[in-house]
């Protein structure tokens, strides 16, 4: 080979090379963002649903799919500056587990496609415009809470026909107007007084909870991070002051409370699982519509209901989708 031949070949195959260990290497894979609200218990179950209903859909965390965890503990600065890494780190999708979470990374991106399992009130709060139409870059799954507070409220005075005065705690930092005034209507049409209870952070809610003593028969308490995190400390309370209480969720009631009317939330995370596999493949969060759950449970705790001298109808019971004993 002459000499000039064997420099053009070698020149060739140098270029070549780089191309071919570039083609060899693997490719980035995508990036779920999970936006937590608190580690607890619940939000596990609610996680491990996600990501197996991810595996069936052909996500495999590792393999196919990088799952970068974070968590908020119920805190409102924490969602932001996560939602705020999650841009920087340029995640392909951003899981955020609740309404709050939802705003404050909806407040951080307007192009990171973001999808929520659960929301009270989407549009209410301004996390989409519309139900059928979500518009922007969020879409998700509402629980139908405000609809389902006359029902709460309801099942409340079959366990306790003598209610006459409730309180309500909500966390008024939070998404929580709307449920609280479906609340109070709710309660004018059933000619129940109501006392409502306003917090912010955890500090707030012992001196809250102080202020009922002897005031009211019961208490309603609009589920969010920060009530969840407290959730044990909120049932010590209602127990020794005799309150029965209710909740949207049954993690409340396997902590304690009486009662809880409400969505499954860990079916709800796996159909999100659905939301971020068509994102992944292509679809735009616009062109997805909100979901709201068509199935309810009732759960029941009799250990509660013994201790607080109250007998449940057995009407009620064979009503309840779970009863704890």
């Amino acid at each position: 080979m002459k000499r000039r031949e064997f420099i053009t070949l070698l020149g060739g195959a140098a270029a070549a090379w780089p191309l071919s260990l570039r083609a060899q290497q693997p490719a980035k894979l995508p990036t779920i963002g999970y936006l937590g609200a608190a580690t607890l218990p619940s939000e596990s179950q609610r996680m491990a649903a996600f990501v197996q209903r991810l595996r069936e859909l052909g996500w495999i965390e590792g393999r196919t799919v990088v799952i970068d965890y974070r968590w908020a503990e119920g805190r409102s600065e924490r969602m932001a500056e996560i939602a705020a890494e999650f841009v920087r780190l340029k995640v392909d999708v951003i899981l955020a587990t609740a309404t709050e979470p939802a705003l404050a990374a909806k407040k951080a991106t307007a192009l990171i496609p973001i999808v929520f399992p659960i929301s009270t009130d989407p549009v209410g709060a301004g996390v989409v415009a519309s139900l059928a139409r979500p518009g922007g870059n969020v879409t998700g799954l509402s629980t139908l809470g405000v609809g389902l507070t006359a029902k709460r409220l309801e099942i409340l005075r079959d366990v306790f026909p003598r209610l006459d005065r409730l309180a309500i705690m909500a966390n008024v930092g939070g998404p929580t107007v709307l449920e609280m005034h479906e609340f109070q209507e709710a309660a004018r049409t059933l000619r129940l007084e109501v006392i409502p209870l306003e917090i912010r952070r955890t500090e707030d809610i012992a001196p809250a909870l102080e202020s009922l003593k002897g005031r009211v028969d019961a208490l309603y308490v609009v589920g969010d991070p920060l009530a969840n995190v407290n959730r044990v400390r909120i049932n010590t309370f209602a127990l020794v002051a005799r309150l029965p209480t209710i909740y949207v969720q049954r993690e409340y009631v396997e902590a304690g409370g009486l009662m809880s009317y409400g969505p499954n939330f860990p079916n709800m995370f796996r159909r999100a699982a659905d939301y971020v596999d068509k994102i992944l493949r292509g679809a735009k969060p616009a062109d997805l519509p909100v979901e709201q759950p068509t199935k309810f449970e009732l759960v029941i705790n009799l250990v509660t209901a013994r201790a607080l001298g109250l007998e449940v109808p057995p009407t009620l019971l064979a009503r309840a989708d779970e009863v704890i004993e």
